[in-house]
């Protein structure tokens, strides 16, 4: 069995939220192509609905006519399903508001933490009641006041509902982080019309806000990408060319380490559109060499430890991760979980308190292996069952749906 062919894969789903929410705040009608139909974003559309946003489908497109910054008091509670980007984002949005809106999400969610957007929020004036720190929570907003706030983590998150509360409060408000997150955010809200500057790790943004409508195009996902580059690199005799990939310099990390790994990476057809850009990554199987990653790097690659982790089960030497203690509050615990399939698969890894240690190569076996009903778990095993002996049945496996619906189909059209 080898990889072959040419693949897109799922549009970039943290771009995709965003698209969403600026456009409903925005005055006048944006269009987004190429949207993420994931639950996750499906999740932020229907709350944006209650909030009393028009949202419509019309020739593969997405048609969002924007409310400008002033919402409508939803008539129930919102629900942020398993989404905590649509929980932590609009949490900012609902902070400008004068009006009370209550958030739940499904269990996983319920267990995710809150404090970290709580936190800021309350500073610039919300009035928020939360389970403790977790969902649901209840935010009571309007009449917010700019900060300048120093985050303790990395976020993108954090950050983008913190810049989303900007818009209402009369004056900058900045947000400084340790090391630079994903920078959609920042990027979307100056072609919306917002003013927006950076300064290394900090941004800041005026409010009160006016934002124009504007045309979104979505690129694939990266973090998507990521498992048919690791596939492709693991698996003898593979050759394969992901195309329409964003390749924002803050999402590119994945790219960085598998190259550092001995990855054979090209990347082709470099351009921009609407301020991200976009490329063709092609892979070619390769000899694999041990890493190490630490704090400065995980911010841009956060989402690909797990998949980073099985290309280290097949990588000459020892690979050590640290820095990554983000991973334990997702909607698993993304370092406990991996460590604990992979090893039923017969990889030599263990935990840090912070990430994780593998040895490789490590001759990998068929099992059945639980994906926690997390997709990106989900996904890393599917890629380790390529180069496994025998069958792996992967528990829960229609988790991708949350990030990557076709991710099967798109698996099994390249296997030959």
């Amino acid at each position: 069995m080898f990889i072959k062919g040419e693949i897109e894969i799922a549009p970039d789903k943290s771009i995709s939220h965003r698209a969403l929410m600026i456009s409903a705040v925005a005055e006048g009608t944006s269009r987004i192509k190429n949207f993420l139909k994931a639950e996750d974003c499906i999740s932020t559309m229907n709350c944006l609905k209650k909030l009393g946003v028009d949202i419509a489908e019309k020739d593969g497109e997405i048609i969002v006519k924007g409310n400008g910054l002033k919402l409508k008091k939803p008539s129930g509670v919102l629900d942020a399903g398993n989404s905590g980007t649509t929980v932590r984002l609009l949490s900012g949005i609902l902070a400008g508001q004068n009006f009370a809106t209550k958030i739940i999400g499904d269990e996983s969610l319920s267990k995710r933490p809150m404090k970290r957007i709580i936190e800021p929020l309350e500073k610039m004036g919300a009035k928020i009641k939360s389970n403790n720190g977790y969902l649901p929570i209840e935010i009571e907003g309007g009449n917010l006041k700019p900060i300048n706030y120093d985050s303790k983590i990395s976020s993108a998150q954090v950050k983008s509902c913190v810049l989303f509360a900007g818009l209402y409060a009369d004056g900058i408000t900045s947000f400084t982080e340790p090391e630079k997150s994903r920078d959609h955010m920042e990027r979307m809200l100056k072609s919306f019309g917002a003013k927006i500057e950076f300064n290394k790790n900090t941004v800041s943004i005026k409010g009160i806000a006016k934002l124009h409508p504007s045309d979104v195009f979505i690129p694939g996902d990266i973090s998507s990408a990521a498992f048919f580059m690791v596939a492709t690199a693991i698996v003898k005799g593979s050759e394969l060319k992901i195309k329409n990939v964003g390749i924002n310099p803050t999402r590119t990390g994945i790219i960085d380490v598998l190259k550092r790994m001995g990855a054979k990476i090209e990347i082709e057809n470099k351009r921009e559109i609407a301020d991200e850009l976009i490329a063709d990554i092609v892979v070619k199987s390769s000899e694999l060499k041990s890493t190490n990653i630490e704090r400065g790097e995980i911010p841009l690659l956060i989402d690909e430890i797990p998949i980073i982790a099985v290309a280290a089960t097949q990588s000459e030497g020892i690979t050590k991760i640290t820095g990554a203690k983000e991973l334990r509050v997702k909607e698993t615990d993304r370092l406990k979980a991996i460590v604990s399939e992979l090893k039923k698969m017969g990889a030599e890894i263990s935990e840090l308190e912070d990430g994780l240690i593998v040895k490789g190569p490590t001759k990998l076996n068929g099992v059945r292996v639980d994906s926690y009903k997390d997709h990106r778990i989900a996904m890393s095993l599917a890629v380790a069952s390529l180069v496994a002996e025998g069958n792996t049945e992967i528990l829960n496996r229609e988790c991708v749906n949350i990030s990557f619906p076709e991710f099967w189909n798109v698996l099994k059209k390249i296997k030959q």
